[in-house]
């Protein structure tokens, strides 16, 4: 992965793919976008109540739809995924992609993700006890998507001579780009991460100011290279993502705004920033006009 400024999207899997589902991904590459990402969630927030596509599937339609961009999940988490299963896709739609997928990941939430799976009775994992099946899942997908055949016997997952025969088309595997904040997760993308994702501090999203914002991603990429020291990797080679939407402000409510926006966070060392997909009467409504000049011409206002 480069280190070049870039602009991805992240469109929702929220639409038939023969009923509006295909143009949005079809666009963003012809709109220059670097990749477009999709969620990889079993219902998500407000629109749990409509439509809801599985990532892989979608992914799996965007790719032969597309030649050029790359695609991926922000972010895939062990809430409903297991290692083996979970590899076993990835390696394929690695292949039907032609070595264009990035795996983001995560440790999930307590969202809608963390309850389907579980009985009435049963509560979702605790923050510690995501982050305890995370430092096992991670690890064992590296295993799984770059060794032919994987026997594991840990405290979460097993995996008895699991054969992943050819492997990825890129190698050693496909990219992680490992979504943390805590230091857990942060040693996790120092060890495993071709790249590092943020969404920024959540605590501020509502009531803090931008300059708060600021600070805070400046501290989380402070520890981010810390933990690259102890991994003995330079911090520099990992990519840095900013998904973009959940930090103080509106950046997508003008042109100038978001170059604003993007200048301070380039500034700040990352490499990606990532902008969701035009939503009418969503959060994420934008207007269409603003969003793909932003797409062409945001970029070469920052060089």
């Amino acid at each position: 992965m480069t280190t070049s400024r870039r602009l991805s999207t992240v469109i929702l899997p929220i639409r038939r793919w023969h009923d509006g589902g295909r143009p949005p991904w079809v666009r963003a590459e012809e709109l220059g976008f670097h990749a477009a990402y999709t969620y990889d969630h079993l219902a998500w927030r407000t629109f749990r109540d409509g439509p809801w596509f599985g990532a892989v599937p979608t992914l799996t339609a965007a790719a032969a739809a597309t030649t050029r961009m790359r695609l991926g999940t922000l972010v895939t988490s062990p809430n409903f995924r297991h290692p083996v299963t979970l590899a076993k896709d990835l390696i394929t739609l690695d292949d039907v992609s032609d070595g264009r997928i990035t795996l983001g990941i995560g440790a999930g939430g307590n969202g809608f993700d963390a309850t389907t799976l579980r009985g009435s009775d049963e509560e979702p994992w605790t923050p510690r006890e995501r982050a305890d099946h995370f430092d096992e899942f991670v690890p064992l997908l590296d295993r799984l998507l770059s060794e032919p055949s994987v026997t594991h016997e840990g405290r979460f997952y097993k995996a008895n001579e699991a054969r992943n025969i050819p492997g990825c088309v890129q190698r050693p595997r496909l990219p992680f780009a490992v979504a943390a904040t805590g230091p857990r997760g942060m040693r996790l993308a120092a060890r495993h991460g071709q790249a590092w994702v943020t969404t920024g501090d959540p605590k501020l999203f509502e009531d803090g100011t931008a300059e708060q914002s600021v600070a805070a991603i400046g501290g989380q990429l402070s520890r981010l290279g810390a933990a690259c020291e102890e991994a003995g990797r330079d911090v520099a080679g990992l990519d840095k993502i900013l998904l973009s939407g959940f930090t103080p402000g509106s950046p997508l409510r003008s042109f100038d705004a978001f170059v604003d926006f993007a200048g301070t966070h380039f500034e700040l060392g990352f490499t990606e920033i990532v902008v969701h997909w035009p939503e009418p009467d969503s959060v994420f409504d934008t207007d269409t006009k603003v969003f793909e000049r932003i797409a062409t011409e945001a970029l070469s206002q920052l060089t």
